[in-house]
């Protein structure tokens, strides 16, 4: 100990004694910042536990990751926008008003909740259709794109280098030396290495207009936490179609081929008809949020597209600082609203006890609760965590099928067959508290029978698991698991 307290005079300048005294002025004044910002229980003990142990680490991840600020001068550029953008969904709402009526009746509370906070509504005359081959999709990227007439708006988690993402790239540039109006909207980390290739400059000089969204910035993690992302997958041509659902701008044939889980499984859809304007909006609001040189928010309202199919849908977005928690809420009112079916599919399942115990309710009302997710990950963290609900899980007669065939990466929830949301999200705690997110809400039977058939084929190729078996895996499992499961709430 008197090595220690010399060492630490030496390079401090102090005696040892003062050092439990630092540490227990640091402990009280982070416990009354855990009492001022009221967290989450679990989140509030996990951190107060960690600064208890390690003062400095502590202090310093929470600094880094500990709140949901995206910076003061962003959040003041994020309020005075949404002031500014809730005419033109208000102006929205009203337009679109009798949509409502041709609700199902088991659809019209979940519809109110997620067009609450300033959301956009349920709009009929959608054609919706349903692609699940990435390839394909990104063929018919470069249709889309080769069609344009007037405008493209892409906006992406990640942009990969290589295969035939680089393709998308150069119909774009071709696109803009046309006359077409590109803009492109990326995550900063997300497509951290897009952004160090040549594709950035290359882009503006054929006069395409690229955006870096919530850039990391050394020096401003005390005012911005370091890990809030854009995780939106959003592709608008010409305000009249749109793109959306789990799919970066990636080739599944090159990307992450190191991980060792196999090509990324993906779907997404293709909407054609009056809620593209819904995602055209959000778009053009994040396009506003994220460009410096944008201080207000004055795009006019979409121009109302023509009725192309029957279905009803609506554009749900979420993320921090405006339309906080709405996602939760969602989701919750989701799984307590279903009677006869729920199935989740997510590459990342990672939800707090109140989700967990509403599936576990649902389950145990007679709903057959069904969870897919992929049998290998590439996050260990959440692999192992995601594992620790399983025996719960399952011993309140909730099922859980692990997707061999690659990395499931398909994110969707189909409640009684009649009603659908598909999109960005997660089941976990980053999309439900973290990340900017979008989802596409369907009330149509129609598109939930393909969506069905998409997880049926899922589940053809999934493992179911066996409570009886899963009971006997070693202890050092276990422990594991549960270890990963306490990090949960940080993340």
């Amino acid at each position: 100990m008197s090595i220690l307290n010399f060492l630490l005079g030496s390079i401090f300048g102090f005696s040892l004694f003062w050092v439990p005294v630092a540490h227990v002025v640091i402990v009280i004044l982070f416990g009354f910042r855990m009492i001022s910002v009221r967290r989450p229980v679990g989140v509030a003990i996990a951190w107060f536990l960690i600064v208890v142990l390690f003062p400095l680490v502590g202090i310093s991840l929470y600094i880094l990751i500990g709140e949901r600020p995206v910076g003061r001068k962003l959040t003041r550029k994020i309020v005075r926008m949404d002031r500014e953008y809730a005419a033109i969904t208000e102006e929205m709402r009203k337009r679109y008003s009798s949509d409502r009526d041709l609700l199902p009746v088991e659809g019209r509370a979940l519809s109110l909740l997620a067009q609450s906070k300033n959301g956009s509504p349920v709009i009929a005359g959608n054609k919706i259709e349903l692609f699940t081959n990435s390839l394909d999709i990104l063929q018919d990227f470069i249709d889309e794109i080769n069609r344009a007439q007037k405008t493209l708006h892409l906006e992406f988690y990640i942009w990969a280098l290589g295969g035939d993402a680089d393709r998308v790239g150069e119909a774009l540039i071709t696109a803009a030396k046309r006359g077409v109006a590109c803009r492109v909207l990326l995550d900063s980390l997300g497509s951290k290495e897009w952004f160090k290739s040549n594709w950035p400059k290359r882009f503006r000089n054929a006069g395409i207009q690229v955006t870096e969204a919530l850039p990391i910035q050394i020096g401003r993690f005390q005012f911005r936490r370091a890990d809030l992302r854009l995780h939106r997958k959003i592709f608008v041509i010409d305000n009249q179609i749109v793109w959306t659902g789990s799919m970066n701008m990636v080739d599944p044939r090159t990307f992450k081929q190191d991980s060792g889980v196999g090509e990324w499984v993906d779907a997404m859809v293709r909407i054609e008809g009056p809620v593209a304007s819904q995602f055209e909006l959000t778009f053009s609001f994040d396009w506003s949020v994220d460009n410096p040189k944008i201080n207000h928010f004055n795009d006019v309202m979409p121009v109302p597209n023509p009725a192309e199919g029957k279905a009803l849908a609506q554009e749900f977005s979420s993320g921090p600082v405006y339309r906080d928690d709405i996602l939760y809420q969602v989701l919750l009112s989701a799984i307590m609203d279903a009677r006869e079916e729920l199935t989740i599919t997510t590459p990342y399942f990672g939800p707090d006890d109140g989700l967990i115990q509403a599936l576990m309710a649902a389950a145990g009302r007679g709903v057959k609760v069904t969870l897919i997710v992929p049998k290998l990950n590439d996050s260990t963290l959440v692999a192992w965590s995601s594992k620790s609900f399983y025996a719960d899980l399952m011993s309140a007669g909730v099922n859980i099928a692990e997707f061999h065939g690659g990395l499931l990466h398909t994110k969707s929830l189909l409640i009684d067959k009649r009603i659908a949301i598909f999109g960005s999200v997660n089941f976990d705690q980053r999309s439900l508290r973290l990340n900017f997110e979008i989802s596409l809400i369907v009330y149509n039977q129609e598109f939930c029978e393909k969506l069905e058939t998409l997880i049926e084929s899922y589940l053809a190729q999934s493992d179911m698991v066996d409570l009886k078996v899963w009971s006997k895996r070693p202890r050092w499992r276990v422990m594991l698991e549960n270890a990963a499961h306490l990090a949960s709430p940080l993340l």
